[in-house]
């Protein structure tokens, strides 16, 4: 009887334990079902089907939250359709990539002058105002990515400050204005703007739109949406297009701020701000109304549609991509139930809109300060259902896709009047464009740190030092950081995109250029003088080469780095190799090896894979920047002329290759599979022993795999007959074979 109640614990926690396991393996079968239907919706998105997707994300968040960045697809599927919609003579999308930076000292973005550059990794220059404020994610000049974390160039800072202390003081307290709003004292922002405004008429366009910021944060909505649309058509279009979207969004008219942020990034599809709202957007139009409220999957697929519950919905996920046409045809017969419902639905829809107010008129109400009396925000109906939301959403893009956009076809005199002041500061923007002082020129400002000569490709580094490419690269052969700040710049050297910043370089060429014909003729001559393969050739100390023999390098020391990176450079990609010399530093004798490729470590560390070309004597011997240099000739074979000779020389060359290939199949497997492994298979038989000037591959390839001393095979590397050099391997190998087990 003392065991009853044990056993009856025992039983419980069985019960618990099945009833646990059961719990998770639903709980995990909704989560698969969820994964399943996102990836579905993404399908269809990708597909251009956009309905269907909508319909899919719909029951997607009924299974489980979906994060805005899952929406990306969907949001790329809506730009599209609406780019191909509302597209017509007037609008605004696909500008040309850098029509209005003619301005070398504009901002490639806003077409603002560049106040506080900060160069990216590509070498292009923008203000800082625009990289803080994250409006651009791809360079407009080339499309590589910016990461916006490098910071104000030093050298280009120092120059504008010289050259335009009044266009940078105007900058300056335009990055105030910002300042101001990120530490929320918006009046005070309010306050200077209007002063700049006021003080400047020029630059009011950018300086409208932070105020507009500081406005919203006011919820002074009506001055916020005058200051964002006087200036719809000028060079920071897409940002004032921004910043009325989020204007509506904050009135709560979610349908209009939807579409002005569709035309922002039809304007300007790298708009990544703007891209985050639309996905947030479209998320909380999708999200089920009570968000606390969990929905489990029998309960799902009961309310929604029954072809959920069956295995089609995996098949479905997993199956190839179909046309567009069948794609589409197919998912509307299998979500014919949930249409159904919510086809019941639209005229609650329709009660949600004014009747009879257009979108226009609707805009001036919200703008006169009457918020309350607009669009209520469709995620915040409490009478609504998610399918409910779809059909809506399916409704406001439809009627998206074939209305004109607001901005276009909006009636406000603020817009009419931004257009036309728009266009007199572009049109007098035109005719000044600005140039540097003479007598402010200076040279001087223009050197490298490093060798105090004109900048020659000048690299800036993400901490905003400017040195010219190759003094910058000898510098990271010896330490990851920065030669002036000491800064690491252990991702910089790993990433190894040394581009030459377009600002500096264009401005030597155009207002330094007999400065820099001269720099220009000097590098030709030091490259040149490095070019030569006879005199003054780069020598790398180090182990035995052949020529046609693979010689793979690793190579760390700084010395080496610089060669191996010269002998790129130059075009030449050849350098020497000879074994050390007591004596000498380094042997007479040596092969020239050829780069065929160069693979960079993280940490500057390079392997280089190389073969040999061509054996040389070593006439002389130098240094140049702690490497070794030589003047070397060239080695060549003796050819045979005589027919007798040469068909002796050809016989004893057969025995010695069938000697070697017989050598070779008799080695053990493991002493053969690494010979295989470092230098290749053995060369096939050539029908001319006497084709190339350093005689058949097979000898070397021999002379490489044999066991045998350094000084034996440098005395074979340096002999220019063929005969004497088959003789001594011939020798080699009737040893080699007379050693038992080799």
């Amino acid at each position: 009887m003392s065991l009853q109640p044990q056993v009856e614990d025992t039983a419980e926690e069985r019960s618990a334990f099945f009833i646990g396991a059961a719990d998770a393996d639903d709980v995990s079968a909704e989560e698969d079902h969820h994964k399943l239907i996102l990836q579905k919706a993404n399908a269809l998105a990708s597909e251009n089907c956009l309905k269907e997707a909508i319909d899919w994300f719909s029951v997607a968040m009924r299974y489980g939250p979906v994060r805005p960045e899952q929406l990306s697809t969907f949001a790329d599927c809506i730009l599209r359709n609406f780019k191909r919609k509302a597209a017509g003579p007037d609008s605004r999308t696909g500008r040309s990539r850098g029509s209005c930076g003619e301005d070398v000292f504009d901002c490639p973005n806003c077409h603002s002058f560049l106040g506080e550059p900060v160069t990216i990794a590509c070498g292009h220059s923008y203000c800082k105002r625009c990289l803080q404020r994250r409006l651009l994610s791809k360079c407009k000049l080339c499309s590589e990515a910016v990461r916006g974390e490098e910071k104000a160039n030093v050298i280009l800072c120092g120059l504008l400050d010289k050259w335009f202390p009044d266009e940078l003081k105007k900058s300056k307290m335009l990055c105030d204005v910002d300042e101001l709003c990120r530490r929320k004292r918006y009046q005070e922002a309010v306050s200077l703007a209007t002063d700049v405004i006021r003080s400047d008429p020029q630059t009011q366009a950018v300086v409208r739109l932070s105020r507009a910021e500081a406005y919203m944060a006011l919820k002074q909505y009506s001055l916020a949406l005058e200051d964002a649309e006087f200036c719809p058509e000028s060079s920071c279009f897409a940002e004032a297009l921004f910043r009325k979207a989020m204007v509506l969004h904050e009135m709560g008219q979610v349908d209009e701020s939807l579409q002005v942020f569709l035309h922002c990034l039809a304007v300007d599809e790298d708009f990544p701000r703007a891209k985050r709202q639309v996905e947030k957007i479209l998320c909380d139009l999708l999200s089920p109304v009570d968000e606390n409220v969990k929905v489990g999957l029998r309960e799902t697929t009961q309310n929604t549609s029954p072809h959920l519950r069956s295995k089609t919905l995996v098949a479905d996920a997993q199956a190839q991509p179909q046309s567009p046409v069948q794609r589409q045809y197919q998912h509307q017969g299998r979500a014919a139930s949930a249409h159904h419902h919510l086809d019941n639905q639209e005229k609650r829809w329709e009660s949600l809109e004014r009747p009879g107010l257009s979108r226009a008129h609707s805009l001036r109400m919200h703008g006169s300060g009457c918020a309350e009396e607009g669009l209520k925000r469709v995620c915040s109906a409490p009478q609504l259902g998610d399918q409910e939301k779809g059909s809506l959403l399916k409704r406001k893009l439809s009627v998206s896709d074939v209305e004109p956009c607001i901005v276009a076809c909006g009636s406000s005199k603020h817009k009419k009047q931004g257009v036309a002041k728009g266009s007199k500061l572009r049109s007098a923007k035109a005719k000044t464009c600005r140039s540097v002082p003479e007598d402010l020129l200076d040279s001087n400002d223009l050197e490298c740190s490093l060798c105090m000569r004109l900048f020659y490709e000048p690299v800036t580094t993400p901490c905003g030092h400017t040195f010219c490419k190759n003094c910058l690269e000898r510098c990271l052969d010896h330490t990851p950081q920065c030669p002036l700040c000491k800064e690491s710049l252990k991702e910089y050297l790993a990433c190894r995109k040394y581009m030459v910043t377009t600002v500096l370089d264009t401005l030597i060429k155009q207002y330094l250029s007999q400065e820099y014909a001269e720099r220009t003729k000097t590098h030709l001559e030091e490259t040149r003088e490095l070019s030569d393969l006879t005199k003054n050739v780069p020598i790398f100390v180090c182990t035995m080469a052949y020529p046609t023999v693979p010689c793979p390098l690793h190579v760390f020391e700084p010395r080496y780095r610089l060669m191996i990176r010269r002998c790129m450079d130059t075009g030449t990609q050849q350098f020497g190799m000879c074994i050390n010399d007591p004596q000498k530093g380094f042997a007479d004798y040596g092969c020239m090896l050829i780069i065929r490729s160069v693979h960079f470590l993280p940490d500057g560390r390079s392997v280089v894979d190389t073969i040999g070309g061509k054996r040389f004597r070593v006439l002389s011997r130098g240094m140049k920047d702690g490497y070794s240099t030589a003047d070397i000739e060239h080695l060549e074979d003796t050819r045979v002329e005589d027919s007798d000779e040469l068909e002796r020389l050809q016989d004893l060359h057969d025995a010695v290759y069938e000697q070697a290939r017989v050598w070779f199949e008799n080695l053990k497997i493991r002493f053969h599979n690494q010979i295989l492994q470092h230098f290749g298979p053995m060369p096939e038989r050539e029908a001319d022993i006497q084709a190339t000037p350093n005689g058949p591959a097979c000898c070397w390839w021999l002379l490489a795999v044999l066991p045998i001393d350094p000084r034996y095979q440098l005395s074979v590397l340096s002999m220019t007959s063929l005969k004497e050099r088959l003789v001594k391997i011939q020798h080699i190998l009737t040893y080699l074979q007379s050693i038992p087990n080799n």
